[in-house]
C-alpha cells in the first residue's frame, strides 16, 4: 500500500484529488494539509510515501517544502500546480512529476506509477547501440546528467522545452521536436503528434475511431493523441490493420 499526503490550499482541488486517488489501487491517503508550513510539520511524523504538493500557497511555498524535504531521507513528490512556469526548477528538484490543473485523472494515475516505480526500483538502465542518439545531457541545478534513450517512455512539448519521461523521473531540455524526430529512432521511439512522442514498446491499448485517429494508452497510464498527420504512420509503427471510413 503506497501512503500518500495531500498538500492544496484549495478545497475543490483537494477533493478532486481524494476522488481520483480513491479510485486507484493500493493508495492510502494518510493525511492533508492547506499550507507549507502545516506540511512539513505533518509529514515529518507521518512519514508518507508520496506527497501530492500545491506550489502557490500560504506559508511556505512548495518548491520550499520541496527543498526542506530535500535536506533528509523524503518522499517522493509530485508537484500540482496551475502554473507552467515552475516545471524546470520542479524537475531541477528530482520530483517524480509535474501535474497542471485541471489535474487529469489519468496523468495522476500515471505519476502515482511512476512514484511507486521510484520507491522501489534502482535508478539504472543499460544503453544499447544505435546509429541514432544514445542520450541527452540534460542540465540540472548540480549540474549536467546524460539521460539514456533507451530510458525513454515518451515526451511531449512544453513551448521551447520537452518534457522528457522516463521509467523513474521526468527531465526538461531545451530543443524541438522537429530536432528530436532527427535524432531519435523511429523504430522505437516514434512521434505521434506535433507535441508528443511515445516508445512503441510502452502502448498498451489503442482507441481508434473509424476516420483513424487513434488515442493511445501507454504501460505508464498515460494517454496520447495521435495526430491526424501522423495517424497512418503510428498505425504501421504499431502493426494495427487499417481503418476503411466508408467502411459500414
Amino acid at each position: 500500500m503506497m501512503r500518500v499526503f495531500i498538500v492544496d490550499d484549495e478545497p475543490l482541488a483537494l477533493e478532486w484529488l481524494r476522488s481520483c486517488l480513491g479510485r486507484l489501487n493500493g493508495i492510502e491517503i494518510v493525511g492533508e494539509a492547506a499550507d507549507g508550513d502545516a506540511a512539513l510539520e505533518r509529514v515529518a511524523a507521518l512519514d508518507p510515501d508520496v506527497v501530492l504538493l500545491d506550489i502557490q500557497m500560504p506559508g511556505r511555498s512548495g518548491v520550499e517544502v520541496a527543498r526542506a524535504l530535500a535536506r533528509r531521507a523524503r518522499p517522493e513528490v509530485v508537484f500540482v500546480t496551475a502554473f507552467s512556469h515552475w516545471a524546470a526548477e520542479a524537475f531541477e528538484l528530482d520530483a517524480a512529476d509535474y501535474l497542471l490543473k485541471p489535474v487529469r485523472a489519468d496523468r495522476l494515475e500515471e505519476a502515482m506509477n511512476r512514484a511507486q516505480r521510484r520507491l522501489v526500483a534502482p535508478d539504472t538502465a543499460l544503453a544499447t547501440p544505435s546509429t541514432f542518439e544514445a542520450g541527452f545531457w540534460v542540465r540540472q541545478r548540480e549540474g549536467l546528467v546524460r539521460v539514456l534513450v533507451a530510458d525513454i517512455r515518451r515526451i511531449e512539448a512544453d513551448k521551447d522545452y520537452a518534457l522528457i519521461h522516463t521509467h523513474l523521473r521526468t527531465h526538461i531540455l531545451r530543443t524541438t521536436m522537429r530536432e528530436l524526430e532527427d535524432r531519435l529512432n523511429p523504430k522505437d521511439i516514434v512521434r505521434v503528434h506535433r507535441s508528443a512522442f511515445v516508445r512503441l514498446s510502452t502502448v498498451r491499448r489503442v482507441e481508434r475511431n473509424r476516420r483513424g485517429l487513434m488515442r493511445l494508452h501507454t504501460e505508464d497510464g498515460a494517454v496520447v493523441d495521435v495526430g491526424a498527420s501522423y495517424a497512418k504512420r503510428v498505425a504501421a509503427a504499431l502493426g494495427l490493420p487499417t481503418v476503411d471510413p466508408d467502411e459500414p
